[in-house]
């Protein structure tokens, strides 16, 4: 429905000249000492929120500059490896500084008999990034000569009824003729002087223009400042059939509607590529009723016409005619700053950002977009007791880092026995090299990872295979890159007290950025949005919510906690509720560990959140690498277990146990790093350690509930949790830098084997035994462990030495007769209930008590791929075609594949089914630039691969 709104004749784009530099003094030359003062606030605020080491990028503009982008004489060599010499001071408050004198500071300026007319900058972070430019991510310059400001109004977009009388100042660095103007025409004007006042009546609605111009003779200055008048607002109920919030998009393919909360504020404009980023009469919004408690009141919304079909057209939100932010429900966002580094084969054909345009965060709009056709529309998610949850971050699981790459990949999760992924959080973040847990905006996937459609295609995938896919959704807080936070607060110093969703300062210990204040009904309406949007939109299947312990207005303190507390349990309790009606049989996991029950908490929030149907993280990792170090200080492995046994005693399989995660030091680190050591047997031997990692996971998949993995545990992934994206340093700064990605792990024997025995337990744990057991006993606490889990069809016993030397033991079997070894495929022939023997240091056996079919014992695999189909090609190096040669021990389906030094995979021939025996095929190279790549064969389970220098 179009609407008759008010012409607001001359409003232009808010795009007022305030620099983010001043120079000290403001009248120089070449010879003169400088300060150079730059507050990140301002230009385009590319550093407002870097708290770390800022650096200036310089150089001139001279009269042989053949334009203002010509810049002579850098003051640097490298952009992305700054020097001490142009690193500025920091003055706090997200101010810096940095002194020089032009003549000097530029090398080869001062014999190159060129005249300086501007200096030239931009700023940077260590390593080069993030950048502070000028507004629209301009070069920043600074003219000698007069500078012209003003001292009155205060700031910039002042807002004043109309017919107010404004008192307007300013002031020029030397005598100078300054002329004032409002919106073009000259208001006053004085000679030779240094001072300017007048008082101006504002009149028109909308954005005035105030320009101060200093003119003495030799150079010209100005300044600019805008007085706005608030435009007459209509009030309005959203049409009927709209959505209330976000963009609804009407059926004729050309019209979209707008909305937008922000109650209490007086207008708003949506500006954008289809008005020319003006704020005109057509994009004025219509508000709402509004109610401060009712999150469904306070909104702004207006329908927009004209859109071509299909087309995509960037779009924010004009608040009050001061601040231009992005909408929070958007699903696609725009950033000057990173998108520029997301490659092409990534998110093809991205949209560019309108630069010159606006400034910030935009959103994206499009009608007509391509529909995602989904296939796996019959997937059932595994029951709770059979989870195998498998937690991996995008950006260190494959080294092009995207969704058609997982996609890719998935037959190696789905071989290990995996039928559910838990992906780190996807939604958009702040830049792109990131673990995810800085959100901005919580409906658009990060472009990062990959199009919307690619997720999709991801997930469906995953569901056709039998796996569910689990996000990482972070509601506790946001960056203030949030249009939500700079609503009612701003970037650098976050959200003031009548924002609607933020808290000042998070009543908790272990919030980070902004904390959302989950009491409040609009933080809970925005958040139940969230869970309902990814599940319908993007058929997911769950969430592990970030966090989740801090979801409470209670204070609290790293003693209280995890203390049991009422009010989290009921805001749990009611997302909970949002998100079974969402998607009924979905998982909620929460980050969030609960202290149980003592003198000082006698109610267990663990154990009612559980019983609600809530599922919970279980931290095993410090037990765990204790005990497969093997210190007894850590070896009680029990509260892996949801029951009674486990010390939770909790009725229902709702805690996901894991030994790893993203938050952990790795198993196999803390092995070489700091195992113990008795004698000749030594954990921090490597092969030793993988073994270790073997005994810990018998007996971790062994105990009843869910489990989870984290990406390469189950290949001994070894690189600390503080290496840095070097590989080789270590540093607690580098906990969230980028890790090494060693797919290479594959071809070591031990970590095959590894891989071997997670994918054995992670199917034994499927069986019906695990989920409907009638006898369960577990000995943990223990150098020697054992299991014993028993039902009508089946019983398995699984036992472990974690000591590092020889003991005798006896272990309890439910039933006499023979069992069998379950790794080995060896039959035990158990003529009394307990049997007493040695075990030695590491040693492990998993028996059941009938044969589950190993059809090949895991040692003997793990043999027959040390010396795997004896893989070799001719002529290497090659040009044009080699042929690869290679014997199948058995009947197989054969695929092979060429992938590059990053571990991408460049050439794939045909899958074929082959006859064991010797085989041939010839691999075409044509296209393949010179240089190293890794030939890989595949039959079956058995894998090998082969360097190939192509020339």
């Amino acid at each position: 429905m179009a609407l008759a709104i008010l012409l607001l004749v001359g409003w232009a784009p808010v795009a007022w000249a305030q620099s983010p530099v001043t120079v000290s003094p403001s009248y120089f030359t070449a010879d003169t000492p400088l300060t150079i003062t730059y507050d990140a606030t301002l230009g385009d605020g590319g550093l407002a929120s870097y708290n770390g080491d800022v650096y200036i990028w310089t150089g001139l503009i001279t009269d042989k500059s053949t334009s203002s982008t010509n810049w002579h004489f850098v003051a640097g060599t490298n952009f992305n490896a700054p020097t001490a010499a142009e690193k500025m001071t920091s003055l706090g408050n997200h101010k810096y500084s940095i002194s020089l004198t032009p003549r000097t500071y530029y090398p080869g300026f001062a014999t190159s008999g060129e005249v300086l007319q501007k200096l030239a900058m931009v700023f940077r972070g260590t390593g080069g990034s993030p950048q502070g430019k000028g507004v629209g991510s301009t070069d920043i310059l600074v003219a000698p000569g007069v500078q012209a400001s003003f001292t009155s109004p205060a700031v910039s977009n002042t807002i004043v009824p109309a017919g107010t009388s404004v008192t307007v100042a300013g002031t020029a660095s030397v005598a100078a003729t300054l002329t004032l103007t409002l919106n073009g025409a000259q208001v006053a004007q004085q000679a030779n002087a240094t001072t300017l006042s007048a008082n101006v009546t504002i009149t028109q609605q909308g954005v005035n223009t105030l320009v101060l111009t200093a003119d003495d003779g030799k150079t010209t200055s100005s300044a600019t400042t805008t007085i706005i008048v608030a435009p007459a607002v209509t009030t309005a109920a959203l049409p009927a059939g709209a959505n209330p919030d976000g963009i609804t998009y009407l059926p004729n393919g050309t019209s979209v509607i707008l909305t937008l909360t922000a109650p209490r504020k007086s207008f708003v404009y949506v500006i954008g590529e289809f008005n020319n980023w003006q704020a005109a009469s057509a994009g004025l919004m219509n508000k709402t009723a509004t109610v401060d408690s009712d999150p469904a009141t306070g909104r702004w919304w207006v329908q927009i016409d004209g859109l071509t079909a299909g087309q995509e057209y960037a779009y924010q939100f004009l608040v009050d005619g001061q601040l231009r932010v992005a909408d929070p429900y958007c699903e696609k966002v725009l950033d000057p700053d990173n998108d520029k580094y997301i490659p092409a084969v990534t998110y093809p054909n991205l949209k560019p950002y309108p630069t010159g345009s606006t400034t910030g965060l935009v959103s994206v709009l499009q009608t007509n977009q391509p529909a995602y056709t989904w296939t796996a529309t019959s997937f059932q998610r595994p029951a709770r007791t059979n989870m195998v949850v498998y937690e991996l971050l995008m950006r260190d699981f494959t080294a092009r880092h995207d969704y058609q790459t997982l996609k890719d990949t998935l037959s190696y999760i789905q071989r290990l026995g995996v039928n559910v992924i838990e992906l780190m959080p996807i939604n958009e973040f702040d830049g792109n090299d990131n673990w995810g847990y800085s959100p901005c905006f919580y409906f658009a996937p990060d472009k990062y990872y990959g199009t919307k459609n690619a997720l999709k295609a991801l997930i469906d995938e995953c569901h056709r295979r039998g796996i569910a896919v689990v996000l990482d959704m972070v509601l506790n807080h946001s960056t203030g890159q949030s249009p939500m936070v700079q609503l009612y607060g701003n970037v650098s110093t976050g959200p003031t007290a009548d924002n609607p969703w933020f808290n000042t300062s998070a009543p908790h210990p272990y919030s980070v950025y902004n904390d959302l204040n989950h009491e409040s009904a609009y933080t809970r309406y925005f958040s139940k949005n969230v869970i309902k949007f990814w599940l319908q939109e993007y058929h997911i299947d769950g969430y592990r919510f970030d966090l989740a312990g801090g979801f409470s207005q209670v204070p609290k303190t790293n003693d209280t906690y995890a203390n049991y507390d009422p009010t989290r349990v009921a805001i749990w309790e009611d997302y909970y509720n949002a998100q079974m009606a969402a998607s009924p049989g979905s998982y909620p996991i929460l980050e969030h560990f609960p202290n149980g029950v003592s003198a000082s908490n006698p109610t267990d929030e663990g154990k009612v959140l559980s019983d609600y149907g809530l599922m919970l993280w279980g931290n095993m990792n410090p037990n765990y690498t204790q005990a497969s170090m093997g210190y007894s200080s850590g070896w009680d492995l029990s509260y892996g277990y949801y029951g009674d046994q486990g010390g939770r005693g909790w009725g229902k399989p709702n805690s996901i146990a894991y030994m790893e995660s993203h938050d952990e030091e790795r198993m196999q680190f803390k092995n070489k790093t700091y195992g113990n050591t008795n004698g000749s047997y030594s954990v921090k031997d490597p092969a030793t350690g993988l073994k270790r990692d073997e005994l810990a996971a018998v007996l971790f998949f062994s105990q009843p509930g869910p489990r989870m993995v984290w990406q390469f545990g189950e290949i001994g992934y070894d690189y600390s949790i503080n290496t840095c994206s070097d590989g080789t340093t270590i540093d607690p700064n580098c906990r969230t830098a980028a890790k090494p990605i060693r797919w290479d792990y594959r071809q070591d024997a031990g970590r095959r084997h590894l891989y071997a025995i997670y994918k054995t337990m992670a199917q034994l744990k499927q069986q019906p035994v695990f989920s409907s057991f009638t006898s369960y006993t577990q000995n943990l606490s223990g150098a020697i462990k054992s299991i014993s889990i028993s039902s009508a069809d089946l019983s398995v016993v699984t036992y472990g030495n974690f000591d590092v030397q020889a003991i005798p033991t006896t272990i309890t079997f439910p039933s006499t007769g023979t069992w069998y070894n379950y790794i080995t495929g060896a039959t035990l022939n158990v003529t009394s209930t307990t049997l007493a023997f040695t075990l030695q240091p590491g040693e492990y056996a998993v028996y059941t008590s009938k044969a589950l079919g190993t059809p090949v014992p895991l040692a003997a695999r793990a043999a027959q791929q040390t010396a795997a189909f004896q893989l070799s090609l001719a002529p290497n190096p090659a040009a044009g075609t080699t042929t690869i040669q290679y014997q199948l021990p058995a009947a197989a389906t054969a695929s092979i594949a060429v992938q590059n030094v990053l571990g991408q995979t460049v050439r794939q021939l045909a899958p074929a089914r082959q006859a064991a025996g010797a085989q041939a095929q010839v691999l075409p190279l044509q296209g393949l630039a010179p240089g190293v790549y890794l030939v890989r064969l595949q039959a079956g389970e058995l894998t090998q691969a082969t360097r190939l220098l192509v020339q």
